[in-house]
């Protein structure tokens, strides 16, 4: 079955159906205030923190047909009462000649037809404001006359999220609402739990007069409540129930008495969802979006952020798959990630205290770093700001507090995370190959721990950050030299007793000290370039010595130092990322390197994506952990989790194989999985976090959208690995290893504010290999385009060739 298409000249992927397999959303705003809307109008909105102050009740668990959080009736007068539908088809579920839903960059756009009526809405966040818009345009598509009313409808939560679910007694005793009349028939529905009715309350407006309202979800419904939102009792009235709620469950629904509307005429609402401390100024803050010009502009501005945004970076390769992903959704999803980390989505409800996460947020920024770097810096200064005076992390924080936790649960908790920290060396030596900002390494940035003052106890350069992280790693190892597990590594659900080592830390550490050695190059400290080749050395020579198992690289070894990935294990015999990363570590030769590749492609690949590991743990083992928690094929119990999977894909492009890179990239583009979507079921404009693997009965079903470190590592791999196109702290480096059928690829990419427009050409059909480039018709020497002056524009040519 087929839900939708991507509208490529407009940037949108278009839903036609509104019963999609499951909820389909798309992000507005920010965490300063936004959250997300889903495809049929549903909305969760929150300012600041998710979990303390949330504005909309939504509760993803409620089967799609419920109404969640924001909705829109429209009603249409006839004879005998009153004729109600749903533009967005929930909650009516009226049948609708026309609906779609136009998932936008930074907007949803929503076309409902039926009786006669063409409903038009886009919802949005003005760029920077503190206020969710719902542009209603009515239009009058029969031949008749009709009387409309437009009837928006909000229900709020408790801003404590998690209080709203647990505590039915202090919680409902606290919720009210009051109106706010003004001149002209205006009014202001303000809402708000009672200890915050003088500095903060949610608001709900319009830019017409409203005929009446309710805010007490039991009149709105009528029947003490057990009348439902798709046919409520108080629109079969002339008029809503003007209910001030005292108590109980908060919502906000206008009457809008539009009036009769000739064939072809058309009217125009714009509400306004937001929030305010300006408790006794509530006119003056609603009135510049009552203003139809200044919606306009907000909108146009927003588009014109995008825009601007987009065109740092556009690719024109012969696979529009990709292009899609590359110019549109896959860089969308990076920045959407980045400014969410793992707070808030239909997977991750932003109940409890989860944060932003050191090891996501360090790899996050690296899918926006050639957009935004600098707003990118100052997410790893939080970060490098919970890194403790050992050199460790705190597993996650929450970024309005600073208060950073662990992150450990069940048993032998070890106090430390083996990779969190590592990963802040691939996001700052990112940082300063893409703006040559070299300082930054000197900045100085507070470790973690706090006297019993609450003040800070050590400080410390970028660069010391960066070096005690490294000598943390080496200094806590385990009897075969690896580096200790702790709690876990990047697989946070295999927890083994203490003493277990880690293969994959080995390799990141490998990674992280190879980022290290250049960069003590290029800045001349030869001394401390060449103390952490040594440490390279060592580490790749134990890996080597003790990890290899014959065909591919062991996972882990266990606290009694049995191995785990190996062929000795019954469960669990080869997992993906001990291959991936050895080979990015430049710790396995080419022999070895293919070898463990081809170990991957046999037993690891599908036709959905590669497994983590194979294979699945099947029964509940407390000796291995949450690994075990899920059925075989399931989430890390031999499923198919897609961050993992651009790891083997750059790791196939080091090796020269761009055949086989791009075959796995291709593989898991969500925008292949449209024509298939009965089966994958998520969103096929962003990817997703997992798929169900081929040990499971529901291979190839999808789940965790949106807010996942795949975005950001596929986007780097696209760019970096396959079309090669990467920053150095020379240059930009031009080094693609792509599909030998291809003939060539464009690029226009804007690099320390001077702009490259590259075009790369493949007439010997290879993958890999710079046989020429010319910068302005001049060839240079090498695969690396020096810098210019800002505000030049010059044309790369690069000819590939043996």
């Amino acid at each position: 079955m087929n839900y939708g298409y991507f509208d490529k000249d407009n940037a949108e992927y278009v839903i036609t159906n509104p019963r999609t397999p499951v909820r389909w959303i798309n992000y507005l705003g920010t965490l300063a205030f936004g959250g997300f809307v889903d495809h049929i109008g549903g909305a969760l909105i929150c300012r600041g923190d998710p979990a303390l102050n949330r504005i909309t009740k939504y509760i993803p668990q409620l089967p799609p047909s419920y109404f969640n959080g924001e909705g829109l009736y429209i009603r249409i007068k006839k004879n005998d009462g009153y004729q109600l539908f749903s533009p967005m088809f929930v909650p009516t579920l009226s049948e609708l000649d026309r609906y779609e839903a136009h998932v936008g960059l930074g907007y949803t756009r929503f076309i409902g037809e039926v009786y006669g009526v063409l409903c038009e809405i886009i919802v949005f966040i003005p760029n920077g404001e503190e206020v969710e818009i719902r542009d209603i345009r009515i239009t009058n598509v029969s031949d008749t006359s009709l009387e409309i009313d437009v009837i928006p409808i909000v229900e709020y939560t408790h801003p404590d999220a998690l209080r709203q679910f647990t505590n039915a007694d202090w919680i409902p005793q606290t919720m009210v609402s009051r109106i706010v009349e003004e001149e002209g028939g205006f009014k202001i529905l303000k809402q708000y739990p009672f200890m915050l009715r003088d500095v903060r309350v949610n608001y709900f407006t319009s830019n017409h007069p409203i005929s009446s309202f309710d805010s007490d979800r039991k009149y709105f419904l009528g029947d003490n409540g057990y009348r439902n939102f798709q046919n409520p009792a108080s629109l079969q009235q002339a008029e809503l129930n003007n209910s001030q709620a005292n108590r109980g469950d908060n919502i906000a629904a206008l009457m809008h008495k539009i009036g009769v509307i000739e064939p072809r005429d058309s009217r125009r609402i714009i509400t306004q969802l937001g929030q305010t401390e300006r408790v006794n100024d509530l006119p003056r803050v609603v009135e510049r979006y009552r203003d139809e010009e200044q919606v306009d502009r907000a909108y146009n501005d927003l588009g014109m952020f995008w825009q601007d945004y987009l065109n740092m970076m556009q690719v024109v390769t012969p696979n529009e798959d990709m292009n899609h992903m590359l110019n549109i959704h896959n860089p969308r999803q990076c920045l959407i990630t980045k400014n969410w980390s793992r707070y808030l989505s239909l997977y991750q409800l932003g109940l409890g205290d989860r944060g932003i996460g050191f090891r996501d947020s360090s790899q996050d920024v690296l899918g926006v770093m050639g957009f935004i770097p600098d707003e990118a810096i100052d997410l790893v200064r939080n970060l490098l700001h919970v890194q403790k005076c050992d050199g460790s992390a705190m597993h996650q924080f929450n970024p309005l507090t600073m208060v950073g936790s662990t992150g450990e649960a069940g048993h032998d908790a070890q106090g430390f995370y083996s990779d969190d920290h590592l990963w802040a060396v691939l996001s700052v030596t990112a940082y300063i190959k893409e703006t040559g900002k070299l300082s930054f390494l000197d900045e100085e940035i507070p470790f973690y721990e706090k006297d019993e003052a609450g003040k800070v106890v050590e400080k410390g350069t970028v660069l010391d950050h960066l070096t005690r992280g490294i000598e943390f790693t080496r200094s806590h190892v385990g009897a075969h030299g690896l580096p200790l597990l702790g709690f876990a590594d990047w697989n946070d659900t295999v927890n083994l007793r203490a003493g277990a080592e880690s293969v994959f830390t080995a390799c990141l550490y490998g990674v992280a000290l190879l980022e290290l050695i250049e960069l003590a190059k290029h800045v001349g400290d030869i001394d401390l370039a060449s103390r952490w080749q040594d440490y390279y050395l060592e580490m790749k020579t134990r890996v080597n010595a003790e990890a290899w198992d014959g065909k591919w690289y062991r996972r882990y070894f266990d606290s009694d130092g049995s191995p785990i990935g190996s062929h000795q294990n019954e469960h669990g015999k080869i997992f993906t990322n001990a291959q991936s990363w050895a080979v990015m570590a430049g710790y396995a030769d080419k022999k070895r390197g293919r070898k463990a590749l081809d170990s991957v492609r046999r037993f690891l690949d599908t036709n959905n994506g590669i497994k983590l590991s194979t294979p699945g743990y099947d029964g509940y083992d407390p000796d291995k952990g949450g690994v075990s928690t899920y059925p075989p094929g399931a989430k890390e119990n031999g499923g198919i989790f897609l961050h993992a999977n651009p790891w083997v894909m750059i790791a196939e492009t080091i090796l020269g194989n761009g055949d086989q890179a791009f075959s796995y990239y291709d593989k898991i583009n969500p925008v292949t999985k449209n024509d298939r979507i009965e089966i994958h079921e998520n969103e096929p404009y962003v990817y997703s976090q997992n798929i169900l693997g081929d040990e499971h009965p529901q291979f190839g079903l999808a789940r965790n959208s949106w807010l996942t470190g795949t975005a950001s590592w596929m986007y780097c791999t696209g760019v970096m690995h396959i079309l090669g196109i990467k920053p150095t702290y020379e240059g930009l480096q031009i080094d693609p290893c792509i599909p030998s059928a291809w003939d060539g690829f464009r690029v226009q990419r804007m690099f320390r504010r001077t702009m490259y427009k590259i075009t790369v050409n493949n007439p010997e059909h290879i993958s890999k290999g710079v046989k020429s480039l010319l910068v302005d018709g001049q060839e240079i020497s090498g695969n690396v385009v020096p810098i210019y002056p800002e505000d030049e524009t010059h044309h790369i040519e690069v000819i590939l060739g043996n």
